[in-house]
């Protein structure tokens, strides 16, 4: 039998996205209550969103600048080669390298853009000219140093 079809969300799903996003480890009661639901069918609504994947996981924000990585820089990478086995190959070991919080495959210009968090300028140097460049196919890279993280949330 065919699984039914996924609801599209409504005003208390999107509510329950929003307020987890926020703050991940609020219990359901005090979601319940920002939404104006009593806690069994929130705690319904959580385990339906879940299981739909629109919640894949849930993580603890960590202090960058506690933590020593509060340099930022967005690194674009342009490869020789764009055939399926160079991508792979270029998706599996950029996966080895810590210092890279995202990696995204660009429709434009280049091919992909990177989010490296490291301490200082001199540590991110080191992690493009001994791990990025080095990488598989990558024949050169262009990098955008953030002064200041204005925004970053996924709603």
């Amino acid at each position: 039998m065919k699984e039914p079809e996924k609801s599209p969300l409504d005003r208390i799903d999107t509510q329950i996205l929003e307020i987890l996003a926020n703050d991940g480890r609020l219990p359901v009661t005090e979601i319940a209550k920002q939404v104006g639901i009593s806690k069994s069918p929130c705690q319904v609504r959580l385990k339906r969103l879940i299981a739909q994947n629109y919640i894949v996981g849930f993580k603890a924000i960590l202090n960058a600048q506690k933590l020593g990585r509060e340099h930022v820089a967005f690194t674009e990478v342009k490869l020789s080669d764009t055939r399926e086995p160079a991508l792979d190959a270029f998706n599996h070991a950029i996966r080895n390298i810590p210092e890279i919080e995202q990696c995204h495959l660009i429709a434009g210009d280049f091919d992909y853009l990177l989010k490296v968090r490291t301490p200082d300028i001199n540590a991110y140097r080191r992690v493009l000219g001994e791990a990025i460049s080095t990488l598989p196919n990558v024949a050169n890279t262009s990098t955008f140093v953030s002064m200041q993280s204005i925004k970053e949330h996924v709603l």
